[in-house]
């Protein structure tokens, strides 16, 4: 019994251990936004388990998923749970909207071991391209989510905030020191930063040097990474070499114009797109993210804020049914494939970039098949461009395009890619290789150079083995077993 009682508390110790070294590990990672906006997106189980494998500390979500919130319990992942724009006026309009959300999104989670820190009340709610939407409804939600936090008793853990876009500062003269907030907005941004600061929550901020790049063909490139600049922004004694400093300090210092100097700041997205785009390729993403990475390992901070940088990568999986208004690069921003298998090398904490990040396990795919145009087929036939435009408009077609990873295809590999894609989208559905006689299926990978042509995840298959898995689980388990031994014995 001796003896058994000592392998017990070995094991017991070699959890403890185990626990703590991932909790140290996690504690000088980084966060990711982690979205949902896929045709197949994988278990929520295989996804939790991603981040811990890759050291994730923080996930950053857009929409309190239930499967997701429950896949995250005792995960020891700190959660920012979101709220869609479209919830506002509701949330806004009464506080018995905002005490049933926090009553089903979060105490209900709390209580059961989800390490929710933050709720992020709508998505870039004040950017321009909204026309003032939702002006009037963000912070009545953000009070009525704040006073239903504080009903629940979970005020002091749980922190209300809003990531917005950087267009809501700006600066006239272009140096960040001028900083302030935009002027049609000016007033409701210091009611909000006041808001902030009395309840010790964050400014969350969404910084995209990409976005810069991409709406200024003038923009300098070399200005958008961290190796330096040919183009650096000279402000007094502080010389900018890059973009994410200075945008991150003109927020700071239009905190400082307006009083507010001592609240904190968290970067809530940032990151680069690898298609869809002349500069959005594995290239730029890796050079921008291990730069941005290894930025912020330093310690240094950024000039008017030094000090570690609190951040959401952005974001973890590519997401196929994300709307492409602002540019075909927007289904495009992970780290990971759409299957959780990495795009390139990345080291999360920092230094050169050799580390290969690690896949998603246990992920099931659908068979080895391809639908591509019949080598008959006449290109001139109506019937093609027609074909075309309907499979793209139900499937992703972002990768078609100038200087992009498909760029390269010729004419028929085109419509072969359209049809694949809608085929694999439709779970290779032998009616969605059709299209009016001109498709065929082939068990030869028509994958050409940079251009992947896709086999779609067997969603199916991928829930139930990640059903049978998981790293909350596994330990949860372990444990169990352990104090049932203690107790036998």
């Amino acid at each position: 019994m001796a003896v058994a009682r000592r392998a017990v508390a070995a094991a017991l110790l070699l959890v403890a251990v185990l626990c703590g070294g991932a909790s140290i590990r996690r504690s000088e990672a980084i966060g990711v936004n982690w979205g949902t906006q896929l045709s197949h997106p994988l278990p929520a189980s295989t996804v939790v388990r991603l981040l811990h494998d890759n050291g994730f500390d923080k996930v950053k979500l857009f929409d309190a998923e239930e499967a997701i919130l429950d896949a995250l319990k005792g995960s020891g992942i700190q959660v920012m749970v979101g709220i869609p724009n479209d919830m506002l006026a509701d949330l806004a309009a009464g506080g018995k909207a905002a005490e049933d959300w926090v009553a089903k999104n979060v105490s209900g989670h709390v209580h059961d071991g989800v390490d929710i820190r933050y709720v992020a009340v709508g998505n870039e709610p004040f950017l321009q391209t909204f026309n003032g939407t939702y002006l009037n409804t963000t912070f009545p939600a953000m009070q009525n989510i704040q006073a239903a936090l504080v009903k629940a008793g979970l005020a002091d853990k749980v922190k209300v905030t809003v990531p917005l876009n950087a267009d809501v500062y700006q600066s006239p003269t272009g140096k960040p020191s001028d900083g302030d907030f935009r002027a049609d907005i000016h007033g409701l941004m210091l009611t909000i930063v006041q808001f902030l600061a009395s309840t010790g929550a964050p400014f969350v901020a969404n910084v995209y040097p990409f976005i810069s790049l991409y709406s200024d063909p003038n923009f300098p490139l070399d200005y958008a990474f961290f190796q330096g600049s040919s183009a650096p922004v000279v402000d007094g004694d502080v010389t900018y070499q890059n973009t994410f400093d200075a945008n991150h300090d003109t927020l700071v210092a239009a905190l400082r114009r307006n009083g507010f100097g001592n609240v904190s700041v968290v970067v809530g997205e940032v990151g680069w797109p690898t298609d869809g785009d002349m500069n959005a390729n594995l290239d730029y993403a890796r050079r921008f993210n291990q730069g941005f990475l290894t930025h912020i390992a330093s310690g240094n901070g950024t000039p008017l804020r030094p000090g570690p940088v609190d951040a959401y990568l952005f974001s973890l999986i590519d997401e196929d049914r994300k709307s492409i208004q602002p540019g075909n690069f927007e289904r495009h921003w992970g780290i990971f494939n759409y299957d959780g298998t990495p795009k390139y090398a990345l080291s999360l904490a920092g230094g050169n970039g050799t580390t290969t990040l690690r896949p998603a396990r246990g992920v099931k795919y659908l068979d080895k098949k391809w639908c591509v145009l019949k080598p008959s087929a006449d290109l001139a036939d109506q019937k093609v461009g027609d074909s075309v435009s309907y499979a793209c408009g139900l499937a992703d077609c972002t990768a078609l395009g100038y200087k992009t990873s498909c760029g390269g295809l010729d004419a028929k590999g085109n419509v072969s890619y359209a049809f694949n894609s809608y085929y694999q989208t439709m779970d290779q559905d032998d009616r969605a290789c059709d299209f009016k006689g001109l498709a065929t299926t082939t068990s030869v990978d028509p994958t050409v150079g940079t251009c992947r042509f896709i086999i779609e995840i067997d969603v199916g298959a991928a829930a139930a083995s990640a059903a049978r898995g998981g790293v909350a689980g596994g330990v949860a388990s372990l444990l169990g077993a352990l104090a049932l031994m203690v107790m036998v014995l």
